[in-house]
């Protein structure tokens, strides 16, 4: 019962997407696999960081990579935190445990050609799906919000008036975020057709389904992947290489790093120096083509 009752914590208290908690619950579920098959333990709450070492060494055996063995111990991590929390456990078995070493992750945003290509030259169709994938792709690209601040996105947030869109980030943070006229245009071309649905309810969310329900992050996903995938030959192409894009890009540009942060709705900079690897590259160019010593 003590696992239900975290699960219901993450969803209620901790507002997790049904994605993440169930993420949470596979990690939970799997060691309490491996604790009942290896050591005929059917009861995980009160256990020795011995045995969830052992089972970290057989997660490294079996060929899992260290990033996807710490996002296991994690949630494990949270469950026993919660435990603890509830006077059920005393001590915490992983409070001193150490992630394993993971190599940096280098993620490659999208080229300026490769933007232009997604939205100038791939054809999107005049129906309600096209205007919208447009529209979602355009608005990806040029504030560089989350995923799932895209999928919340009300009506009510976009003000045609002040150029303005009202973003609700993470631990309900409220900002503001400016839209360009390119993006307002296709904003426009959306509602009508949005309106238009013959299965349209009463949905105060930005973007619907062709059935008039609210988005879901995997569909996201698939139309990111879909257009991306017809001018790009990038491994990864998914929403967050959309936001890295629209960080990169401005910082290529000469953007100020806290003029980025605060349109990414960072915390800290700490969050936002992670997308200046590109940046720097780029400035290297600059750098050896312009300075007069270069070609020495």
């Amino acid at each position: 019962m003590a696992l239900t009752a975290f699960l219901s914590y993450l969803s209620l208290e901790k507002n997790y997407s049904p994605h993440t908690v169930l993420a949470y619950r596979r990690d939970v579920e799997t060691f309490a696999a491996y604790c009942k098959e290896e050591h005929q333990l059917v009861e995980i709450d009160t256990i020795a960081y011995t045995m969830i070492r052992s089972w970290i060494v057989t997660l490294v055996e079996s060929g899992i990579d260290n990033r996807s063995i710490n996002r296991k111990i994690a949630s494990l991590k949270a469950y026993y935190k919660f435990l603890l929390r509830l006077g059920d456990i005393k001590i915490n078995p992983l409070s001193k445990h150490k992630a394993l070493k993971t190599a940096k992750k280098v993620e490659v945003p999208f080229s300026e050609i490769e933007m232009e290509r997604v939205l100038q030259q791939v054809e999107y169709g005049d129906g309600f799906e096209g205007i919208r994938n447009k529209l979602l792709i355009e608005l990806l690209y040029t504030t560089g919000i989350r995923r799932a601040e895209l999928i919340h996105l009300k009506v009510s947030d976009v003000d045609f008036h002040t150029h303005t869109m009202k973003v609700l980030g993470k631990r309900n943070k409220e900002r503001l975020v400016p839209l360009l006229q390119s993006t307002l245009v296709l904003f426009k071309e959306y509602y009508v057709v949005r309106n238009a649905l013959a299965v349209m309810v009463d949905e105060p969310f930005v973007f619907l389904t062709k059935s008039g329900k609210k988005f879901y992050e995997t569909l996201v996903y698939r139309i990111i992947n879909g257009y991306f995938s017809k001018v790009s030959s990038k491994v990864k192409k998914s929403p967050h290489i959309l936001r890295h894009t629209f960080a990169t890009h401005l910082l290529n540009k000469g953007a100020d790093l806290n003029s980025v942060k605060e349109l990414l709705g960072h915390s800290s900079l700490a969050s936002t120096q992670v997308y200046t690897h590109n940046s720097i590259a780029e400035l290297k160019k600059v750098h050896s083509a312009s300075h007069p010593r270069s070609k020495e």
